[in-house]
């Protein structure tokens, strides 16, 4: 008998841990994902950190994009403490709340409006307050003229609930201008021109809970200032002129006191005892300050904080221990302050932590070690999405991308990822056939070829410097995240970034000495300025120095310049960020801003003044019919040549511009500009130099035309091929030239040449 009754229970427990186990799995409950991946709610897949959050529904149930919202904070406070109330209220908030239509006051002004015991007189122009029924119980007085607060002007109103001041012209407040308000809740005193609060101005509003004096001209508080504020739970002073904080207890006379916003003053300092009887305070708001320091007990008795905000202040260093009383805090906003370095245990005290809003932090010395202890962090936000690795327990991590790069690629887009095999490869192929095709087109002018030759040698440098960024896009492919920073602290990134910038410069100077070269013979044409083989060379070889030189300088002195290629993932300097090294933003702009655009500006200028001089020679001859068609050929072709630098330059000129002056560039924009743009003359260069001039087409056609009289032999057996001829003068117009004509030019000062002989020169010096 006892060995059935224990089968049963055997087999009971049994079924109930099946049962369980089979619960568990439906639900989704016990689901366990390595680290970096969350669970998709009641289904037992798991997504890595990077899908979680994004906007799309990647689990199938939508349940990696519920709860993405981060609503802790003063949002949760707010809702917890004035769940009846929205924030919008407090901000602008609706007038006639009573549910009687018609009016209980005895009297009201012809400008008012009544509603219930309810005044409303916005926008009516009073220079004065209105004298009305003493039982109203909301009195809204926005939007007029009112310049002062005399002395028992609201005392006869003792069921005053709600006053409402904003946007008057309020410049004094009298000692005793609430004189009698024992039943006033909520008092706005927003967007006046207050300089001074006396003490005990407010010392008869006992029962006062919301008041928000943001927007005016304060400079100065006392404690006393608040005497008699026992249920006060509000206060805002956003953007005054606050440059201190009382030496005493700033809450002495506000035990009750639960919000505290003074975002937007000029506090420099926070003292240890300006908090010390804040015992009810959860919500601190401190960002947009000048606070330069913190003294690690600056917030020790606020035990009860749930939001601290201290963003956008003059923040260096963190006090090792300033944060070990704060038991209860949920997000912590350090943003946008230049601290230099964060302690390894800097945020252990916090194990009921959120969200840490670290944007705008470059943390040198980040580790896993720093976020380990925040167990219950839900949202983490960094200035680099390669942050995001240090943290992988955090659900929501942002940025997921920087425009350039993502968790996941080192080219974010798809778009990017396709156009940079392509780009590279018509750079590559253009160049290098350029370079294997001219030594079998006969040049008049055989230096010009040779330069031409070295500029196709700087442009393919471009298509090799995409090729090798589309090479490690692949090899990072789905992981980018673990080897992002390593990536760009390597020397693989800052010798490619250096490849980069030598193909630009170079390519930059070549143009320039090629413009220059065809600028002087074409408006000079009879002076003896023809260059020589030897300055040539020399000219060449320096330019190529100099390119080496802009190059690899920023690799020589790490200090200085820091990680000046490794800014990003695509290695290329163009640091929009005003974080940056003053050395690299120096350098950066004497570059782009200074050699590029002098060189642009000549480019420019010199072509232009080529197409005014053959306008005027065509102008001046006889002949005027035959060269019309011969100007407007030279026009296009200068017009496009110019156009294609100024589409590839101007658009950087204006980054660097914009960077100068602070403003925020996406990293979207910057892979544009690399991937798309900087390429454009180096693709095009070949097309424009060589593959559209008449020796070149003239040579195609003879190809062509021996290959066709191959073939005609080959069928008839008849018919005599010329040989294959790949030598060909390079002239333009080919069809337009004399034998005499194509003998060198000698130099004269004669003034009376032909425009056919001004002609010869252009197109020996094309």
């Amino acid at each position: 008998m006892t060995s059935y009754c224990c089968f049963y229970i055997f087999l009971l427990f049994g079924a109930k841990v099946i049962c369980d186990s089979l619960e568990d799995h439906n639900s989704g409950v016990g689901v366990t994902c390595p680290l970096g991946y969350f669970p998709c709610g009641n289904i037992t897949k798991c997504l890595p950190q990077l899908l979680h959050c994004n906007g799309e529904d990647d689990c199938g149930n939508q349940a990696d994009e519920d709860n993405c919202g981060d609503n802790n904070g003063w949002s949760l406070q707010f809702d917890k403490h004035y769940a009846k109330d929205r924030y919008n209220k407090m901000k602008s908030p609706y007038a006639f709340q009573t549910k009687t239509p018609e009016c209980l006051a005895d009297s009201v002004p012809a400008e008012c409006m009544c509603q219930g015991l309810e005044i409303v007189c916005d926008g009516a122009k009073l220079r004065a307050v209105p004298s009305v029924s003493s039982n109203v119980t909301m009195m809204s007085l926005q939007w007029n003229l009112l310049r002062k607060l005399s002395a028992d002007i609201f005392k006869k109103y003792q069921d005053l609930q709600n006053l409402y001041l904003q946007n008057n012209k309020i410049r004094a407040v009298s000692e005793h201008a609430f004189r009698g308000l024992y039943n006033l809740t909520k008092l706005y005193l927003s967007h006046n021109k207050i300089t001074s609060l006396k003490p005990g101005v407010f010392e008869d509003l006992h029962k006062l809970e919301w008041l928000i004096i943001e927007n005016n001209r304060i400079n100065r508080i006392s404690p006393l200032t608040f005497y008699g504020l026992k249920s006060l739970i509000l206060l805002e002073m956003m953007n005054n002129s606050l440059a201190r904080l009382p030496d005493k207890p700033l809450c002495q006379y506000m035990p009750r006191l639960n919000w505290l916003d003074l975002e937007g003053n000029h506090i420099h300092y926070l003292r240890n005892v300006t908090f010390i009887s804040c015992d009810t305070l959860t919500v601190l708001v401190m960002r947009r300050n000048k606070i330069i320091s913190l003294n690690e007990n600056s917030f020790s008795s606020l035990q009860m904080l749930d939001e601290l905000d201290l963003a956008s202040n003059k923040i260096e260093s963190l006090p090792p221990y300033i944060f070990k009383d704060l038991n209860e805090l949920s997000q912590l906003n350090l943003s946008y302050n230049p601290i230099k370095k964060i302690q390894m245990d800097q945020f252990d005290f916090l194990i009921k932590l959120k969200s840490l809003s670290l944007e705008g932090i470059e943390i040198g010395n980040i580790q896993r070690r720093m976020f380990r202890p925040l167990r219950n962090l839900s949202h983490i936000y960094f200035k680099k999405f390669q942050y995001c690795g240090y943290a992988p327990h955090v659900r929501s991590c942002k940025p997921n991308t920087d425009g350039i790069s993502s968790l996941e690629n080192l080219l974010a887009s798809i778009i990017q990822r396709v156009f940079v095999w392509v780009v590279s490869a018509v750079t590559c192929f253009g160049n290098i056939f350029v370079i294997c095709m001219r030594p079998y087109i006969r040049s008049e002018n055989k230096l010009h070829a040779i330069s031409i030759m070295s500029l196709c040698c700087a442009d393919c440098l471009m298509g090799i410097y995409l090729f090798v960024i589309g090479a490690f896009d692949l090899k990072y492919r789905g992981e980018y995240n673990k080897h992002a920073q390593l990536w760009m602290d390597s020397i693989h990134c800052q010798l490619v970034g250096s490849l980069a910038i030598l193909s630009t410069e170079v390519s930059v100077l070549l143009l320039t000495y090629l413009t220059l070269e065809k600028y002087i013979c074409i408006v000079y044409p009879f002076r003896c300025l023809k260059p020589r083989k030897c300055r040539t060379i020399s000219i060449l070889v320096l330019i190529w120095i100099i390119g080496f030189a802009v190059a690899f300088i920023p690799l020589s002195n790490k200090e200085f310049f820091r990680n000046y290629y490794g800014t990003n993932g695509v290695c290329f300097p163009l640091h929009s960020e005003q974080s940056e090294s003053s050395g690299s933003q120096i350098y950066s702009v004497v570059i782009f801003l200074g050699v590029n655009l002098a060189a642009f500006i000549i480019i420019v200028f010199s072509y232009g003044s080529m197409f005014y001089s053959v306008h005027q020679t065509a102008i001046t001859a006889t002949e005027i019919r035959n060269h019309i068609k011969k100007e407007m050929t030279l026009a296009k072709r200068f017009f496009f040549i110019v156009f294609t630098d100024a589409l590839c330059w101007i658009p950087i000129f204006i980054l660097k511009l914009l960077s100068l002056l602070q403003v925020e560039i996406p990293g979207t924009i910057t892979s544009w500009v690399v991937i798309f743009i900087l390429p454009i003359n180096s693709a095009l260069n070949p097309l424009l130099y060589t593959l559209t001039t008449r020796p070149f087409k003239e040579m195609i056609h003879q190809v062509w035309y021996n290959y066709r009289q191959r073939r005609s032999k080959r069928s008839k057996g008849s018919q005599k091929t010329y040989g294959s001829s790949f030598i060909w003068v390079e002239m333009w117009p080919m069809h337009e030239i004399t034998p005499k004509l194509s003998k060198p030019v000698l130099c004269t000062d004669s003034s009376e040449a032909s425009v056919t002989t001004q002609s010869t020169r252009l197109n020996s010096c094309t």
